[in-house]
């Protein structure tokens, strides 16, 4: 499977997956959403910033899943593997108070990031406010 991960563009993680500050991408959920169970090492994941093209990729090297997450889960999960997401050690309590009442929680670890040449891509079917999409080839939503 291959897949993209839309990313909001203010907090500029795209640039952190490029230049190795950001190792891994979270994924925090109240309910299991994709690519929960569908996400496994060796492959393929696209970043685009929210309104941009495709201009990334890297590839999967590791999953961890937690479920059934309480406040406390949620602190220890951002004190032991937030610094390898991209977050600074003072944002840790604003992302805190955003994901404390999460259920579930995605670390996605990431590997040989890469630029590639910019393409966008059709989310019809998938939802206009999709954060992820999961394909069987990135050739099928490719445009262009």
């Amino acid at each position: 499977m291959e897949h993209v991960a839309i990313m909001r563009k203010s907090w500029g993680l795209t640039q952190k997956i490029l230049d190795g500050r950001k190792k891994i991408e979270s994924r925090w959920y109240s309910i299991k959403y994709r690519p929960w169970d569908c996400i496994k090492e060796g492959e393929t994941v696209y970043f685009k910033d929210s309104s941009e093209p495709v201009k990334l990729k890297a590839e999967v090297s590791r999953v961890i899943q937690f479920a059934d997450l309480t406040p406390k889960r949620v602190k220890e999960i951002l004190d032991e593997y937030g610094n390898d997401d991209g977050l600074e050690k003072e944002k840790i309590p604003e992302f805190f108070e955003r994901f404390k009442d999460k259920k579930y929680c995605m670390l996605i670890f990431l590997k040989n990031p890469q630029k590639i040449e910019p393409f966008e891509i059709d989310k019809t079917g998938f939802g206009s406010m999709s954060a992820w999409i999961t394909v069987d080839s990135i050739s099928k939503i490719r445009v262009g």
